[in-house]
């Protein structure tokens, strides 16, 4: 389950920015996770619940946003939604898709005591 370590960078990234700005509870982290980046939403809340006992960040809640996937097209020189990494692109048809959106995992705020 590779959720786990992506809690425990979640975990890690915290614990940086309670060293850095000196707060010591966490009410609630906001991350992206993008459609297409094969990280389990259920997955990562279990992981994160797991990774933050005993820390900062224990009891804090995850909300998590999943941005769609988006990306180039080559043939047809436009910007289209995708929902795969390997289906056409669903304006021309065409296979020359160059992600540009969708696959991303960061920690986009931190609610904080």
């Amino acid at each position: 389950m590779h959720e786990l370590s992506l809690c425990e960078s979640i975990l890690d990234i915290i614990e940086e920015h309670a060293r850095t700005h000196g707060f010591h509870t966490v009410r609630s982290v906001r991350i992206e996770v993008g459609m297409l980046s094969c990280a389990e939403p259920e997955a990562l809340r279990f992981g994160f619940e797991v990774v933050t006992r005993g820390t900062v960040a224990e009891g804090a809640v995850l909300e998590i946003d999943r941005p769609p996937g988006e990306a180039w097209c080559w043939d047809c020189e436009t910007l289209v939604p995708v929902a795969d990494r390997v289906s056409g692109c669903p304006a021309c048809g065409g296979f020359r898709l160059e992600l540009h959106a969708g696959d991303q995992m960061r920690v986009t705020e931190l609610d904080v005591d």
